[in-house]
């Protein structure tokens, strides 16, 4: 995956939903404040900071964001290391209404979350992957 040469503002502009525009516009500026890193939009519609290379065992390797996030028709789809669940798991007890996949952190609203605990969340990512 790799950052693709599309603005992103234009992109979140784009975002049909005016509450998940707005959660997508504020989200972006967290993500920036947090990882130090401007945002790029990657292929598939992710909003990423930064970058970082990964190697699997079986050899594959390739770039991902730091952290990232994509505005989904439905909810935010937040972008964070594997794992979170297992590493973090009183960060997640404190968030607020959530669902969780591999790697993914689903939300709705962000006004529904706790601001503090989704900050230490995406802090934690950054720092696992800048190593």
């Amino acid at each position: 995956m790799r950052p693709v040469d599309t603005a992103v503002e234009p992109f979140l502009a784009a975002v049909a939903d005016e509450r998940r525009r707005a959660d997508a516009r504020a989200l972006s500026a967290l993500m920036a404040e947090v990882s130090g890193e401007p945002p790029a939009l990657w292929a598939a519609g992710i909003v990423g900071f930064g970058t970082y290379h990964y190697r699997y065992e079986s050899g594959r390797e390739g770039d991902a964001p730091l952290v990232g996030f994509a505005p989904r028709k439905t909810q935010l789809v937040v972008y964070l290391v594997g794992g979170y669940e297992e590493r973090y798991p009183q960060t997640l007890a404190r968030l607020g209404p959530h669902k969780t996949g591999k790697g993914c952190l689903y939300l709705k609203r962000l006004a529904d979350v706790d601001e503090g605990a989704l900050r230490e969340l995406i802090d934690r990512t950054v720092r696992v992957h800048r190593g």
